[in-house]
């Protein structure tokens, strides 16, 4: 249903936390205008564990309202309580978006039955195509290949995003689910090579500020063009690297500001990069031959 490069688009902020709309509305048309196949709004790389309900609901309504059905949009809408992934599942599908992104629950630490169960209600609770999410390293909850298996069987749980780096775990997804459920590449710097084994595409950190070389990129490998796919990877690799050099979004909010496209604001607890980190990120911005204006 949802294919190549779908940006986990930040939420940009002022500099005392403020939500920035004028530039909201900038990166969207930056985005369309570059190629990127859909935008992930509010998901865990725009800050939703910061936003409060209000907020949340708020942001899926203005991106869906300024993307005018020109890509789709996912809504970021999981949650560690079942009752509020409800509600904000539900925000989404009152607020136009297409489908939705639940991360794990996180911190939690429920059993494969839980996360069945948790995912299940969800889904039978709100008829919006789900995407499920998962990345252990930052939640310390791990949706196994069985699990999502078993979930491949509620109609309108369509997809996962696997953010392991584990190529080996997604070829066990693929053939647990065969053409029951699409798989998307949650780790920039693996998504290459999953894409190219079968996966639908990648919810790409990377393409925040690289959207066009990601576009391409993906759409090389779909068509299973690994040649011209490697290529244009080996010139973004650092930025999958780099962007991550400190816990994200620190490190793509500041590339971002240095192109000129957002305010540097980032909310407590997390901070601005770490001024011995910014070398780092701006030789891989340059390697990418990404413009720069600070």
């Amino acid at each position: 249903m949802f294919h190549g490069s779908m940006v986990a688009l930040v939420t940009p902020m002022s500099s005392d936390g403020a939500l920035d709309h004028d530039s909201l509305a900038r990166l969207i048309e930056f985005h369309i205008e570059n190629g990127t196949d859909a935008i992930v709004a509010v998901g865990t790389t725009g800050e939703s564990a910061t936003l409060d309900e209000d907020e949340h609901c708020a942001l899926i309504r203005e991106v869906v309202e300024r993307v005018r059905g020109r890509i789709p949009v996912i809504a970021g809408t999981g949650a560690n309580a079942t009752s509020e992934a409800i509600r904000l599942t539900r925000c989404a599908l009152q607020g136009g978006a297409d489908a939705c992104l639940l991360v794990t629950p996180y911190y939690n630490k429920p059993t494969q039955e839980g996360l069945y169960l948790h995912y299940k209600a969800v889904a039978e609770a709100v008829p919006i195509p789900q995407i499920l999410y998962n990345v252990p390293g930052r939640t310390a909850c791990d949706l196994l290949p069985e699990t999502v298996a078993r979930l491949a069987a509620v109609s309108n749980i369509i997809g996962v995003k696997e953010a392991t780096g584990n190529i080996a775990r997604a070829r066990e997804i693929l053939d647990r689910c065969g053409d029951k459920m699409d798989l998307y590449a949650g780790d920039d710097a693996t998504a290459m090579e999953l894409i190219l084994m079968g996966g639908r595409g990648v919810i790409s950190v990377t393409a925040n500020v690289a959207p066009r070389l990601m576009h391409e990129m993906c759409a090389a490998a779909l068509r299973g063009d690994r040649t011209q796919a490697d290529a244009i990877n080996q010139r973004l690799m650092p930025l999958h690297q780099e962007l991550f050099i400190e816990s994200n979004p620190i490190p793509v909010k500041w590339a971002l500001h240095q192109m000129g496209l957002i305010p540097p604001g980032i909310r407590l607890p997390l901070t601005p990069l770490s001024p011995p980190s910014h070398p780092r990120v701006r030789r891989a911005l340059q390697q990418a031959d990404i413009r720069l204006i600070a």
